[in-house]
């Protein structure tokens, strides 16, 4: 009966199913690990970098984000990014067993498990043996099946538990589940190690993954219920949240933006990230481009890197911020919301009344000229006209005398649909399923990630690593932690470190807040941590996964967890009661 599972985790039979050109030595230095170098960086290699396609912008990432109020992906122009209706699914909490959004995440984490029990099968008998290196690499993949095990609860409000490649799976649910990874956590905690840096599992990382845990220890218990925050619970958050903040190997970035560029891995704030530095072949620009609209080239001395016109910030999303900063632009008010980068030199050339690429009433002053690589778009959340390189017809950049390109404003290229070829871009609020709300140039777009001088595309190769977890987060879990316990002022002093800690831009720095409660606490993760893959989990915690934005007016509360996909729940048929689908699907 366990081949008739094998869909369920894939088996477990693509644990060999990787390349070894996906991860070069310089992801893992075998040095570290003395005679068995190779085996052990082999073994664990292979799970660390998995990581990056679990997280891939069209699988688990996506899938969190458009099933948000952060996020909306409409049918571009009626021609780009229908993809069955999944996206419109997902955003609606329309999202049947069989949506391929769903299969794909799925997929992926529970691929990623096994290349991490994989691994583990390779360390234990090395470790059992008295390999000390083994015994550390082992710590951090019995870390790395917890935090794939996490997401897997988080999504689908369930836990796999196994030991080896050939035993069944056994499926733990809320209590159980969470009891099994936080004792999988607290077996490594006190021995994994503590400094090997951001792109491993440290005890930093494990501290984090407890305070994750626990606060969301109630949703996890209760899914479809009101959840119930515990004083034991919120307690253990700040425990693990202060051993990491007492530590003091982490500090604030003084510019937000520094957190997602190329040379972030030395970032001080980050706490784990999937270390890429243009050596991974499965590495995650797409964080970077996926939003940006498609006839925007960040990066000229690469052509072929650009955005897709995907998915766009939600007018309920942008909303929030012009309720907290009032006739302030958020722009001025928060040096999170947005940095300034292309820098037009003149009033005259940004004066764009009578201008259209359309009407031939550009001229030599409708551009500035600009060295290849020292271009760099803007950052943050982007409305209105954006500037950038521009291609002639033969497809190269059009250039200056003195070799530079040509910096316009961006035309609209993009799809073959009736938005091509209309003039400017030009990054409008509303952006919805209707034909007009999906036109290519709807709806504010983040660009959070800046797009690495080391991808030629745009989607492999880049150097910007990953961030899964930093110090801005532990701040904030440990504030809401203090204030459902009751604690207000300390709630209130960890909220404003964190806002008070983007100094780079002083005129743009946060103003302390005066006040906290729940209402704000929730605005405020979603000003400091916005598009990083956190929103549905917080508006669940919150309680406003049921309310109602742009095209998404469901309010079943079993849509909080995701459909386990219809080929899972299919390929376990033959094992009676193994795999039950959530309610409501």
């Amino acid at each position: 009966m366990k081949n008739k599972i094998s869909t369920l985790l894939v088996t477990f039979s693509l644990l060999l199913n990787w390349n070894c050109t996906d991860l070069e030595e310089e992801r893992i230095d075998e040095a570290e690990f003395g005679g068995q170098a190779e085996l052990i960086s082999g073994a664990i290699a292979p799970a660390y970098g998995y990581v990056s396609w679990t997280w891939r912008h069209t699988f688990y990432y996506g899938m969190q984000l458009i099933a948000s109020d952060e996020a909306i992906l409409p049918y571009r122009g009626g021609t780009d990014w229908f993809d069955g209706g999944k996206y419109l699914a997902a955003h609606s909490h329309a999202i049947t067993p069989t949506n391929s959004l769903i299969g794909d995440s799925w997929n992926r984490v529970t691929t990623n498990m096994a290349r991490t029990l994989a691994a583990i099968e390779v360390l234990r008998p090395l470790s059992e043996e008295g390999s000390t290196e083994a015994t550390g690499a082992l710590n951090e993949m019995i870390a790395l099946r917890a935090y794939l095990n996490m997401l897997l609860l988080d999504s689908w409000g369930i836990v796999l538990r196994k030991e080896t490649a050939t035993e069944l799976s056994e499926v733990l649910r809320t209590q159980e589940a969470i009891d099994y990874i936080e004792s999988e956590l607290l077996s490594v905690v006190d021995v994994i190690n503590t400094d090997k840096g951001s792109g491993r599992i440290t005890q930093s990382v494990v501290w984090g993954l407890l305070a994750r845990l626990n606060l969301n220890a109630a949703v996890y218990r209760d899914p479809y219920g009101t959840p119930s925050f515990t004083n034991t619970d919120m307690d253990k958050v700040i425990e693990y949240a202060d051993n990491i903040i007492n530590s003091g190997l982490y500090s604030f970035s003084p510019e937000y933006f520094d957190l997602f560029n190329d040379d972030n891995r030395d970032n001080a704030e980050l706490i784990f990230a999937l270390d890429q530095r243009g050596v991974l072949r499965r590495e995650h620009s797409r964080w970077a481009y996926w939003p940006i609209a498609g006839s925007m080239f960040p990066r000229p001395e690469f052509p072929s890197a650009d955005g897709t016109d995907g998915p766009a910030i939600t007018t309920d999303f942008y909303q929030t911020w012009v309720d907290a900063y009032g006739d302030t632009d958020p722009a001025e008010a928060d040096a999170r919301f947005y940095q300034k980068n292309t820098m037009v030199p003149d009033a005259q050339l940004q004066d764009l009344a009578g201008r259209s690429p359309l009407l031939e009433t550009e001229t030599d002053n409708s551009f500035y000229c600009v060295v290849p690589e020292e271009f760099e778009m803007d950052r943050g959340i982007l409305r209105g006209i954006q500037w950038g390189p521009r291609k002639g017809e033969d497809g190269a950049f059009l250039t200056c005398d003195d070799g530079g390109v040509r910096i316009y404003p961006i035309q609209q290229r993009k799809g073959n649909g009736p938005d091509r070829d209309v003039g400017y871009v030009d990054h409008t609020l509303d952006v919805n399923f209707t034909i007009e709300g999906s036109l290519h140039n709807k709806g504010y777009r983040p660009s959070k990630y800046q797009f690495s001088r080391t991808s030629p595309n745009g989607n492999n190769f880049s150097s910007v690593d990953l961030v899964l977890m930093r110090l801005a987060e532990i701040y904030l879990m440990r504030a809401e932690a203090k204030l459902r316990n009751g604690d207000t002022a300390g709630a209130l002093a960890d909220v404003n470190a964190v806002r008070t800690s983007r100094t780079a831009r002083p005129d743009q720095m946060p103003a302390a807040l005066s006040s906290i409660e729940l209402e704000i606490m929730f605005r405020e993760r979603g000003f400091e941590l916005y598009w990083e893959g956190f929103r549905r989990g917080d508006q669940i915690r919150f309680g406003k996964y049921e309310d109602s934005w742009s095209d998404k007016t469901d309010n079943d509360v079993n849509k909080r967890l995701f459909p386990i996909p219809q080929s899972a729940v299919d390929g376990a048929s033959g094992v009676e009661g193994f795999l039950v689908q959530n309610p409501g699907y």
